[in-house]
């Protein structure tokens, strides 16, 4: 945010404070429910990162000048390259819709090279360290930030209108910037899951979810019991990390019934595979263990036999394939905000 006259390095902390906020505000995104605060999460977003567009200008003068001092500049080149990688995939998704080539989206793109953009601009860092300064918190400079910020904002709604005048697949997207995929119609929803895991092949017939309560002897719960003890329709949407949603009617066994009364803080539900979710004791009337969907028998790419359905969370919540569920007395904010398995 320095003068266009002589751009150098608070052009450099303005672009290390907008890749932060950008990196902050697009975890937050995958992290924050499907709530009202996530529109304003992503939007934030988008913003900030169109803010990096509009530093271009000025960036680009400072990388001129480094390069005729003849600096070693391939680390910088490849975070220049990773972060419009970034940047190009995530307008590409917000404005073109779910593009996938080689069964590799946009987002992927754009959340992969944002990962890899860490390590880069903490190398980066380490190499050319930007000290912060007195007169950085001056009038002049907070009237720049002004501006920028204004800037970002000017290009975030021009992107908008394109994409809405021009009836653009992106003016259709939610608010979490999911795109609809398969809503009353379970075959059509896309077949995802974490990356570690694979779809396992189990069978309803010799499948058994465990339940652990405190003080108790572990009980086992077969399927048929669990299809006999459904008693919960709810319609909720499934809103994927992944970049798309689907609204589903889903039958099953919501978990206070399942579990009685609710002790404890927090109900760790695990999947076959290992993957794991801790969620609030709290939220046992709202949570569905659900055998059915749309009528029919989970198929096993959404779940089968058993999969959770957690109302208002982003689509790694919904553990699917469940093979135990328990209480514990730790609180649920006490993991990882990402499973690590």
């Amino acid at each position: 945010m320095s003068s266009p006259r002589r751009p150098g390095r608070r052009t450099n902390l303005a672009l290390l404070v907008l890749l932060a906020a950008s990196f902050a505000t697009g975890w937050l995104a995958f992290g924050v429910g499907a709530s009202p605060a996530l529109a304003v999460v992503t939007t934030l977003h988008g913003v900030i990162g169109l803010g990096l567009v509009v530093l271009v200008p000025w960036k680009s003068v400072v990388a001129r000048r480094g390069l005729r001092r003849n600096r070693p500049h391939l680390g910088a080149l490849t975070l220049a390259s990773l972060i419009v990688a970034s940047l190009v995939a995530g307008v590409a998704h917000a404005t073109l819709g779910p593009l996938d080539v080689a069964g590799i989206s946009a987002l992927d793109v754009h959340v992969g090279a944002a990962f890899l953009v860490v390590p880069a601009v903490a190398l980066h860092v380490a190499q050319r360290p930007q000290r912060l300064r007195r007169t950085d918190l001056s009038r002049r400079t907070a009237l720049q930030s002004l501006g920028l910020a204004g800037g970002a904002t000017i290009a975030y709604a021009a992107v908008e209108t394109v994409s809405s005048v021009a009836r653009l697949p992106g003016s259709g997207r939610r608010g979490t910037g999911s795109y609809e995929a398969g809503s009353g119609q379970p075959s059509r929803m896309p077949v995802t899951q974490w990356f570690t895991d694979d779809v396992p092949d189990l069978d309803p017939a010799s499948y058994a979810l465990t339940v652990h309560l405190p003080e108790r002897h572990p009980r086992r719960v077969t399927y048929s019991e669990l299809v006999a003890a459904a008693d919960t329709d709810v319609r909720a949407v499934l809103d994927c990390t992944g970049g798309w949603w689907a609204e589903q009617e889903w039958r099953g066994v919501r978990l206070d019934r399942l579990l009685g009364e609710v002790e404890g803080e927090s109900i760790v539900v695990r999947s076959v595979t290992g993957y794991t979710r801790r969620l609030p004791a709290a939220d046992a009337p709202r949570l569905v263990l659900a055998t059915y969907v749309a009528g029919a028998p989970l198929s096993a790419g959404h779940g089968a036999p058993v999969r959770l359905v957690a109302p208002g969370r982003r689509g790694f919540w919904w553990v699917k394939w469940v093979a135990q569920v328990s209480l514990d007395d730790e609180p649920w904010w006490l993991q990882p905000p990402f499973p690590l398995q």
